[in-house]
Order: C-alpha cells, then structure tokens, then sequence
C-alpha cells in the first residue's frame, strides 16, 4: 500500500485514511496501537469533523477530558500514549492535517 506522505509523516488526502493505514503510521512512529490509543485517535477524528479545525494542545487535553473524564483528559496520560507531542502523534495516526501549533 503506498501512501502519499508529507515531509513529518502526515497524510496528504485525509481520504485514504482506514485503520489499517493507521496501523501503518502508528508503526513508522514506533507506536503500538491499544484500545487506549485508538480511543483518542477516533475521537480526533470526530472532533475534526465536528468542528472542521484542530485544536491547540490545552484544548485538545481539556477536550479530551470533556470526553472521557480527567484519568485520560491529563498531559501524563497522554504523553503515555504519544510520546514526544500527543497531539502531533493522535492526528497524524488520525490522517489528519498537522496541527497548526506542531513542529
């Protein structure tokens, strides 16, 4: 399967997104997908749709604790999950643009 890639390692047509794909982008970024991860990489997913744009990292933690309470909606739980920059690591996984506020 060959996926058109930006230079970071984010989908360039969010359409060829699936979760196959996302086990793909999660691996060449040394993730292993859980049902933890995939919780927050579906739920960027639906936030994306519902709201059309990514949300800086405070929001996406005060976002996610809206969601699934404050054990998960925390940097530490997150940071487990998606070392280095959890916001960064859901949407690329996500096949979602790059967040305006990454690196």
């Amino acid at each position: 399967m060959d996926l058109t890639l930006t230079e970071q390692g984010f989908l360039v047509n969010s359409d060829d997104w699936n979760e196959i794909v996302a086990m793909k982008l999660a691996a060449q970024n040394n993730i292993t997908l859980t049902p933890a991860h995939w919780e927050i990489v579906l739920f960027m997913r639906e936030y994306y749709v519902r709201f059309n744009y990514l949300p800086n990292t405070r929001i996406f933690v005060k976002a996610v604790a809206n969601k699934f309470g404050i054990e998960k909606g925390n940097s530490r739980y997150l940071q487990k999950l998606f070392p280095e920059s959890p916001l960064k690591y859901a949407c690329l996984i996500a096949g979602l643009p790059k967040p305006p506020t990454c690196l």
